[in-house]
């Protein structure tokens, strides 16, 4: 859930802090006060587009940040989908939770929190972070679409992504499982079908592919490669190379340490004679004597070491041919199988394992082609009975689902509104043609917010409001499933007042007993179903306008009901506030 929002120098908005607590949480206020310009800082902040119109009038950069409280455990950050579709085009990108996508990122939570920033400069770029890492636009939205849902004319809704049409599906219907063992299922049949077409391609190409992946594993084998080899080989040559500059080197520390009268250890040893007959005479030197001694000692043993080392170096060209010889080898290999002949050793061995791997699939001439055909049709007969039955246990969930929309929208004031969930199978012949990873379907939900109309995408939407309602609709069906904590409604008041405002506000209510809900209305009757209210104002200070934020509450939030229900606060305003607060607030 969102805990707290920063804005700085956005649109009208110079400074805010805004604290939001748990439930349903309305945001209120006269039109134009900035209360959209809120929505479109939160926006901004999930990794919407950016302009450097946004930035306050006067200022170089706006800056949004805001503090998210996670509620789930960090997961494995290892990919659920099996290796033979890991590069199929069909596979959907995965559903993880935000623990787990910070944790596939190497971001740590402080608690289970994480600290969200993005700042926009008048340069129009913008920079984003999540904890301390710089993250990308698009990873940011990719991280921030597990946090928030916001519905009104905004881009951040799941529910607008028709591939994830049928994973809500998938939940509501009880297959989740289901599906995943169907997509183990389908991986084993591709991994047999490739399989199948490398032993029914032309003998000629299969015998020129074995030759081509025998040849590099051999080479390598041979060669007998050491994990950072070539790195231990380059320190070891530019040693045996400088042996000249070396050795001169270290007959000069020898020298000055040892060899003559004046050398270090010499006068050293002068010293500590000089300062034992001082000792004798002044007790108090004992100190000053002990680190003489030590040093002493100390540059005695150093100087012992260089001697020896010196005594040890000797020009060996012969071995400085073989490092030479060695890494001329390492560095042919990485021209042919690395990616560059600076690229680490890693890549030649893991190409030495993938040819390997090659080498087995394609046989080498002792896969038994028969024995496979048989095994790859009894896993495409079982593929094709798997994914018939997922199909009609969609196609039932989609019908029940359908008319349970229906009867929510019907409530929030759009009766006579059509939804439909379309499960259509895939084109094709074949169970691998007519399938894919998920099953055989293609699901859609569309729409009809028109009598006589046609049904039509969800993203075809026109109406901000009509959409908020369809999205609250939804997210009431999916309560238990969608894993998104915090929904964000916008415009949902649009075009309704009355008994279908009252609907709306209890809908919101009752969904925002497992959710964080922030939604920005007009109407009194949506308001005082919420469990905090936050009011927007605007105001003018030395000749500048700018949008404040606060939390109202008690006879405060009282007068904000009042506002809102007749744009004064009379009596009559107050006591019908106090009355629907009391009646409809819980509280």
């Amino acid at each position: 859930m969102l805990e707290d929002l920063t804005i700085k120098d956005f649109a009208l908005i110079d400074s805010v802090s805004i604290e939001f607590p748990r439930g349903f949480t309305v945001l209120s206020g006269e039109t134009g006060a900035g209360k959209s310009i809120l929505i479109g800082a939160l926006s901004f902040l999930l990794g919407g587009k950016s302009d450097a119109q946004m930035i306050r009038s006067g200022a170089h950069e706006a800056s949004v940040s805001g503090t998210f409280l996670l509620g789930g455990k960090s997961e494995s950050a290892e990919s659920d989908v099996p290796k033979a579709l890991q590069t199929s085009p069909d596979v959907e990108e995965e559903a993880v939770t935000a623990e787990a996508w910070l944790l596939q990122h190497g971001i740590e939570s402080d608690d289970g929190r994480v600290l969200v920033r993005r700042t926009l400069r008048d340069s129009g770029k913008s920079s984003a972070w999540i904890q301390s890492t710089p993250v990308t636009r698009a990873d940011l939205a990719s991280f921030s679409a597990l946090l928030v849902d916001i519905h009104g004319q905004h881009d951040h809704q799941s529910l607008m992504k028709v591939p994830r049409h049928r994973v809500f599906l998938d939940a509501r219907a009880g297959i989740t499982e289901e599906v995943r063992r169907f997509t183990a299922l389908y991986a084993e049949l591709v991994e047999k079908r490739k399989l199948l077409d490398g032993l029914n391609a032309s003998s000629e190409e299969r015998s020129r592919k074995i030759e081509m992946y025998s040849f590099a594993v051999n080479e390598i084998r041979e060669a007998k490669l050491k994990a950072d080899e070539d790195a231990l080989l380059s320190e070891e040559e530019g040693r045996l190379s400088s042996y000249e500059k070396l050795a001169s080197d270290i007959d000069t520390i020898v020298n000055m340490l040892s060899d003559n009268e004046t050398s270090a250890v010499s006068i050293l040893k002068q010293v500590r004679r000089d300062a034992s007959h001082a000792l004798e005479m002044d007790k108090t030197l004992s100190d000053l004597d002990s680190r003489v001694e030590s040093a002493f000692y100390e540059v005695s043993d150093i100087a012992e070491e260089f001697s020896a080392y010196k005594d040890k170096l000797v020009y060996d060209p012969a071995r400085l041919a073989e490092v030479q010889e060695r890494l001329s080898l390492i560095y042919n290999l990485k021209k042919k199988y690395a990616s560059s002949p600076s690229a680490p050793l890693s890549e030649v061995l893991q190409y030495a394992a993938e040819a390997e791997e090659n080498l087995e699939r394609l046989g080498a001439g002792t896969a038994d082609k028969a024995s496979l055909e048989k095994e790859a049709a009894e896993t495409e007969r079982r593929v094709y009975t798997a994914a018939k039955a997922l199909s009609e246990k969609r196609k039932a969930a989609g019908e029940a689902m359908s008319k349970e929309v229906e009867s929510v929208l019907a409530k929030l004031g759009m009766k006579g509104t059509r939804f439909s969930v379309r499960v259509e199978e895939k084109p094709g012949s074949g169970a691998v043609q007519k399938c894919g990873p998920y099953g055989m379907d293609n699901v859609e939900f569309l729409i009809s917010a028109n009598p006589g109309s046609p049904l039509l995408p969800l993203a075809q939407i026109a109406s901000g409001g009509e959409l908020s309602r369809v999205m609250l609709a939804l997210k009431t069906i999916f309560a238990e499933t969608d894993p998104v904590a915090t929904l964000v409604f916008d415009e949902i008041d649009t075009g309704i007042g009355g008994e279908v405002a009252v609907s709306v506000g209890s809908h919101l209510k009752n969904l925002a007993k497992n959710r964080q809900i922030l939604c920005i209305t007009h109407l009194a009757s949506i308001a005082v179903y919420a469990d905090n209210q936050i009011k927007i104002e605007k105001a003018v200070s030395e000749g500048k306008t700018s949008s404040r934020c606060r939390s109202v509450s008690g006879e405060e939030r009282v007068n904000e009901i009042a506002r809102m229900l007749s744009g004064e606060n009379s009596s009559e305003s107050l006591e019908h506030a106090r009355s629907m607060l009391e009646r409809f607030g819980g509280k």
